[in-house]
């Protein structure tokens, strides 16, 4: 059965990246200004009259890291515990608690180098990163550790690479235009990347079309191959993602770029990379995961949502 701490981790590891776009879109990176402390002498924020909302938003997004560290190390100890097993599993589990502690010392970064926009991206991908291993962890935990075993022909399993490439494309150009845009994370700043937005915006939606057209065709050999569960609904909910990222974006950038929807836009990346992962991780089989004495039966595969 999957512990109940690694669902939480994955979603915890989405809700972040809303969290932080808070902070990025409405200009509050540096609400606090120093860290670990939040101001010289003080861990929260300090109300006066001239407190703005900008400290109370970034202190909560640094409240969530703390959540998500707490979780990292429940679903360490979990994982790397299980001696049934296999090692690269286990050592999977160490994942979420790697990338809390390297995004906690990013981010005191961030604040320290006023918003380097390297730095700043860099922070976003790193979540995306955390996502992706977390919604792996997720796969693996409902699952054994024998040899996989492709459920699809060799071509369709084989475009699985070329489908995370261009996910790792798409997410890189929907940094750097948010990078180049009004909501770059600097109130004082029009654009941390000095590009121009339109044409970098013209260049992603590119990249996007080509990750739909590429997931088209191995939804559709999926289909013709009659695999039936898991595969087909995954990827059926992975392209309904992705359709609705695009009509997000669209819409966006023809309404001058509303913070909740560029907002919503930072979150449905985080969906569309645990979904890219979780579509994957149903392509083959490695057998039932071990049952603990007095546990029952495993769970089913999760993730038939995203």
């Amino acid at each position: 059965m999957t512990p109940p701490a690694i669902v939480a981790n994955l979603v915890g590891q989405i809700v972040i990246v809303g969290t932080g776009g808070a902070v990025r879109l409405t200009g509050s990176g540096l609400g606090c200004s120093t860290w670990p402390q939040c101001e010289p002498g003080e861990f929260t924020p300090r109300f006066h009259e001239a407190t703005s909302i900008h400290p109370f938003i970034e202190f909560g997004n640094r409240t969530i890291t703390g959540v998500l560290g707490i979780l990292a190390i429940v679903v360490a100890l979990l994982v790397f515990s299980d001696r049934s097993r296999s090692a690269a599993y286990r050592w999977l589990g160490l994942a979420p608690l790697a990338g809390v502690a390297v995004q906690a010392v990013v981010g005191g970064i961030t604040v320290l180098v006023d918003l380097h926009p390297a730095i700043v991206g860099g922070h976003l991908l790193i979540s995306m990163a955390l996502i992706a291993a977390s919604t792996w962890l997720l796969v693996r935990s409902a699952e054994g550790d024998a040899r996989p075993e492709p459920l699809v022909d060799r071509t369709t399993y084989g475009l699985r690479w070329l489908l995370a490439a261009l996910t790792v494309v798409v997410l890189v150009l929907g940094v750097v235009v948010t990078g180049a845009g009004p909501h770059s994370g600097d109130e004082e700043v029009g654009y941390r990347f000095a590009v121009d937005p339109y044409a970098m915006a013209r260049v992603h939606a590119a990249s996007v079309w080509l990750f739909v057209a590429v997931l088209a065709v191995m939804l559709w050999r999926v289909l013709r191959s009659h695999v039936g569960g898991r595969p087909r609904t995954v990827g059926l909910v992975l392209l309904g993602v992705t359709l609705g990222q695009g009509l997000i974006g669209y819409v966006q950038l023809f309404t001058g770029l509303p913070i909740a929807l560029v907002n919503l836009h930072m979150v449905g990346a985080a969906l569309l990379a645990a979904g890219v992962v979780s579509f994957c991780g149903t392509l083959r089989t490695r057998g039932p995961a071990p049952v603990v004495p007095g546990a029952g039966a495993p769970a089913a595969a999760p993730l038939t949502a995203v």
